[in-house]
């Protein structure tokens, strides 16, 4: 039995898909707090998580899927089975390491699984455009040059999300909050922005867009820089919130982690609008 061209292409992008899923995952697939988050943290909290993993998927899929897709309902599908690429892939990982198995409660091994199968389908999603690809231009990278702002917001939300996803498990980023006064904060804050801007703008990274002519810096800062250092502020309080790190805190602490937590995710979108995105502003 022959095995047609577009087989050949679905069936090497879902091995992209796997791969590229553990790839990104790995770091928190080996990473304790992960673990224990996924035993105790708020089911209800994990499940809004999972809910809302599900249109970002869909989005990422429709730029930069594992594989290349024509209509919304083709993303939505591949969308759903990147996710199903993370959960198997996070449980294989886990299994591996002895970190979930049979005798556990199922409660526990899905909590553990589907915490760990964020990163992963985030992973998965990318394949296409971070690992894969045969030279030619695919229909996602015609579409990552498609102008648009929402787009933008869009690629600095999923940067600022996986890399807050990666850093607020660990009990460092508590400890650096509780140390910093508000100045510090101030001062980090500041360097975000900064960073943020200077990261996309003026090092000359691959990638870097071009200011369309008439628009000065100081209205691409506040429109890109701004509003993206926001995003990530956002995303940091959401992401902390979800793993419990608020309770009981007062607002200064409150304020204080997610500014800290800011400060990868900030950068994360930065690079994000970097890599997921051409070189159209």
């Amino acid at each position: 039995m022959t095995v047609s061209r577009t087989d050949r292409k679905f069936f090497a992008g879902l091995g992209r898909a796997f791969g590229a899923a553990i790839f990104f995952s790995l770091p928190l697939l080996m990473t304790m707090e992960m673990w224990w988050l996924g035993f105790y943290m708020d089911r209800v909290r994990l499940v809004i998580l999972m809910t809302l993993m599900i249109p970002m998927l869909i989005g990422l899929d429709h730029y930069s899927g594992f594989k290349e897709t024509a209509t919304w309902g083709d993303d939505v599908i591949d969308g759903m089975v990147a996710y199903g690429v993370g959960f198997v892939s996070a449980a294989f990982v886990l299994l591996v390491f002895n970190v979930i198995d049979l005798a556990m409660p199922f409660v526990e091994i899905i909590g553990k699984v589907s915490l760990q199968a964020v990163p992963a389908s985030f992973g998965a999603a990318l394949a296409s455009s971070q690992l894969g690809g045969d030279g030619e231009e695919t229909v996602e990278a015609k579409r990552q040059r498609l102008p648009g702002y929402a787009k933008e917001i869009f690629f600095m939300s999923v940067g600022a999300l996986f890399l807050a996803f990666n850093v607020a498990p660990t009990e460092e980023m508590i400890l650096i909050a509780f140390v910093m006064t508000p100045w510090h904060g101030l001062a980090l804050a500041a360097a975000s922005l900064v960073l943020m801007h200077a990261f996309v703008y003026a090092v000359e990274f691959k990638g870097q867009p071009t200011p369309a002519t008439g628009i000065g810096m100081m209205s691409i800062f506040f429109r890109y820089t701004v509003v993206g250092y926001t995003v990530a502020l956002l995303i940091s309080a959401y992401v902390l919130w979800t793993f419990g790190r608020f309770e009981d805190a007062p607002v200064s602490m409150i304020v204080m982690k997610a500014v800290v937590l800011g400060f990868p995710a900030g950068l994360g979108a930065a690079a994000a609008r970097l890599i997921l995105q051409s070189d159209d502003s």
